[in-house]
């Protein structure tokens, strides 16, 4: 069998657009050469665009949102799988134009609007004019939003998404509990189990309250204000919790139904490599995961799991739709050009900003 070389960017673009003129094989990116505060971050302006692979999309990006995966990774955070990759890309969402496809690609076309969001372990993030990612981790943007509204969304709803549908396969009729819903995952996971008829309580902070609500949620707690565990009532069917602390997991084992499902977004894989490294360190996360599975599973008959985004094209189609129709929202709070990045962390890691911020390319 002889295999034949894939094309390269150059003539994957000559391919797929022999009209466009001056698409560069480098371009700016933010890079992270190491570990530590938001002085680390470097705006390059001659990085390599890879050549795609047949599967593989190259986006020109309009605007990426800031998550906090990207300050905790920019921190350190999954040092023991990243610091030897160095220096790297951040970066989840993006929201742009189709600039080239690969050979297999048969969904998207150049010219395209597109919005999605990259794997958590990706290398190549999209903190740069040029992102790389998978077909089946875009979709057509939603036509009744902007760039900057869209690049909120699909990180966020994606972990939300893979929580309530692909693990707790919450249906119509069903109690959701969303620990922390005046975050972007657990705002996005009100909206989604609202949306197949679910009765959802959230906990959230005195600001989130009524946007909640008006989201769909029959009760959002004012956690700084009121007792959560008195004042939220009856039990649930999945607890999805985003918060992670001890206590909050008492709580919400508690309130589960049997046969229901506790998922949370603070598993402790990475943080257990980084302190053990990988030889140790994952293994000892398996065996502490199973172990809450065992307990938990025997003491409340309950399913216990930690939750992280995943592509699902089924997921991201479905979240397009629902945005399309104004039923999935992601506010964005600020915007900052591509230029202040340092500024943009800085603002999220001193918490002057609550809200969703967002990168704008030009």
């Amino acid at each position: 069998m002889r295999y034949l070389r894939s094309p390269s960017l150059r003539q994957l673009l000559s391919i797929a657009n022999p009209c466009r003129r001056g698409i560069s094989t480098t371009c700016r990116a933010v890079m992270l050469p190491r570990f530590g505060g938001p002085e680390v971050l470097e705006l390059r302006s001659n990085v390599d665009v890879p050549d795609l692979k047949p599967n593989e999309v190259l986006v020109r990006a309009r605007a990426v949102s800031v998550n906090p995966l990207d300050t905790r990774m920019r921190s350190g955070y999954g040092r023991s799988i990243f610091e030897p990759l160095l220096p790297l890309i951040l970066g989840r969402d993006i929201s742009g134009e189709v600039a080239a496809i690969g050979a297999s690609v048969r969904t998207l076309n150049v010219g395209q609007e597109v919005f999605g969001a990259l794997h958590p372990t990706a290398v190549r993030g999209t903190y740069t004019d040029y992102a790389i990612l998978s077909e089946e981790e875009l979709t057509s943007k939603p036509v009744s939003v902007t760039h900057v509204e869209a690049s909120a969304i699909p990180f966020a709803a994606l972990t939300a998404w893979r929580a309530i549908h692909s693990t707790a396969r919450i249906t119509e009729g069903q109690r959701l509990l969303v620990v922390g819903g005046g975050g972007a995952v657990g705002f996005a996971a009100i909206q989604l189990a609202v949306a197949v008829g679910c009765n959802v309580t959230t906990t959230c902070g005195t600001q989130s309250v009524a946007r909640a609500l008006a989201a769909g949620a029959e009760q959002a707690v004012d956690y700084t204000a009121e007792d959560v565990e008195l004042a939220i009532k009856g039990k649930f069917d999945a607890v999805l919790d985003t918060i992670g602390f001890p206590e909050i997991e008492r709580m919400g084992i508690n309130f589960l139904n049997r046969g229901g499902y506790y998922m949370t977004l603070q598993g402790e894989a990475a943080s257990l490599t980084d302190r053990y490294g990988l030889a140790i360190g994952l293994p000892l996360a398996t065996s502490m995961l199973l172990k809450k599975q065992i307990q938990y599973r025997y003491s409340h008959g309950i399913e216990y799991s930690w939750t992280f985004m995943r592509a699902d094209s089924e997921g991201l189609h479905e979240i397009r739709r629902l945005s399309e129709a104004g039923k999935l929202k992601i506010p964005v709070e600020k915007t900052f050009p591509i230029t202040q990045v340092r500024e943009a962390h800085t603002a999220k890691d001193k918490k002057h900003i609550p809200g969703k911020v967002v990168l704008e390319l030009d």
